[in-house]
């Protein structure tokens, strides 16, 4: 117990006995105010000081461990206090062992208030205590479970992108070695920067915008070789907002959907647009192409699937994911995402 909650503890009795010395001289009994006030306040804060003291060794909410320090320090303070008070007010100790009946009374009286009330506030606050720190342990066993919970997701979600990606570029590779070695090899070069990039990142909470975009370009390079001039592609971004930190693995799913769903599947193929821009406490970052746009092709929303999983998991409703027709045709998904 501190300081400050013995000086509270102790002014509070002192008032009660105050109002225990008026009780007892409005019902006439001792010889006037000025002795109730003295027996009052010594017997009262002496029985006080020794429950006081006995809660101080006999911690922990046990009901008997209170019970028998109350029937020690109950007794033993009220015999110290009717001495002291006895020696105060100027009365020989052997009148009261006579028995006055108005010390008596106030001995008594006292002794089973403040000893039941301040075995029970302090038995309360024990019990208090405990349940708060068993709350607390929860909490954080909770908390440590859901967020252990939250990053197997997330790595789930992110192993999710990566194979069938990673074998259709290695089969694209073995294919152009026999047809074209040039594209084969230039291809096998942007598939060793682009593993370089991410593999670096996978275990990241947090990298940047502008690695993502790194990683993003490497990407469509690799589909660049593929695509040849069916691809074109550009990647905007201001300079002040490249050190951002942003959630690993977010932006390239969407690119990869638009490749996917929106510019393979047509002859002419198209264009890729990348852009972030900055609204207040939060940026945007947009990724429109020219291809199939939402109403031809419905599979493009599924394929974004992961990535609004694992934008609720991270930002919870403070992100969105917006998909939109691009005009004049396409699909434009955009990511508002809180700035940290």
């Amino acid at each position: 117990m501190d300081r400050k909650s013995v000086v509270t503890t102790l002014a509070l009795t002192a008032v009660f006995n105050t109002i225990i010395a008026l009780f007892l001289t409005y019902l006439a009994f001792g010889k006037g105010f000025l002795i109730n006030f003295t027996f009052s306040q010594a017997i009262g804060l002496c029985m006080c000081s020794f429950i006081l003291a006995g809660h101080y060794f006999i911690r922990g909410p046990s009901i008997a461990g209170h019970v028998v320090m109350l029937l020690v320090t109950m007794p033993l303070g009220a015999l110290a206090g009717a001495v002291i008070g006895a020696l105060v007010a100027g009365i020989p100790f052997s009148e009261i062992l006579r028995g006055r009946p108005a010390l008596f009374l106030q001995m008594l009286f006292v002794g089973m208030l403040f000893g039941t009330m301040i075995t029970y506030f302090f038995f309360s606050r024990e019990r208090i205590s405990q349940t708060e720190a068993q709350l607390q342990e929860e909490q954080i066993k909770r908390l440590t479970l859901e967020k252990k919970t939250l990053e197997s997701h997330l790595r789930l979600l992110q192993a999710q992108i990566e194979p069938h990606f990673l074998f259709n570029t290695l089969s694209n590779i073995l294919s152009l070695l026999d047809s074209d070695p040039v594209k084969g090899k230039a291809m096998l070069v942007d598939l060793t920067r682009y593993l370089r990039a991410s593999l670096s990142r996978t275990r990241e909470r947090m990298t940047t915008l502008g690695q993502e975009l790194d990683l993003v370009r490497a990407y469509l390079d690799i589909y660049k070789v593929r695509m040849g001039e069916r691809l074109r592609y550009t990647l905007e971004v201001p300079e002040g907002l490249k050190e951002t930190p942003f959630p690993p693995m977010l932006v390239q799913p969407v690119v990869e959907n638009a490749l996917k769903y929106g510019l393979e599947p047509r002859v002419e193929g198209g264009e890729i647009r990348v852009a972030v821009e900055e609204q207040g406490d939060r940026f945007r970052l947009m990724v429109s192409d020219t291809g199939a746009g939402l109403m031809e092709n419905k599979v493009a929303g599924v394929g974004l699937s992961n990535v609004k999983e694992r934008l609720e998991a991270l930002y919870g409703n403070k992100a969105r994911l917006i998909l939109e027709d691009n005009q004049p045709s396409g699909l434009r998904v955009t990511m508002e995402v809180p700035r940290e």
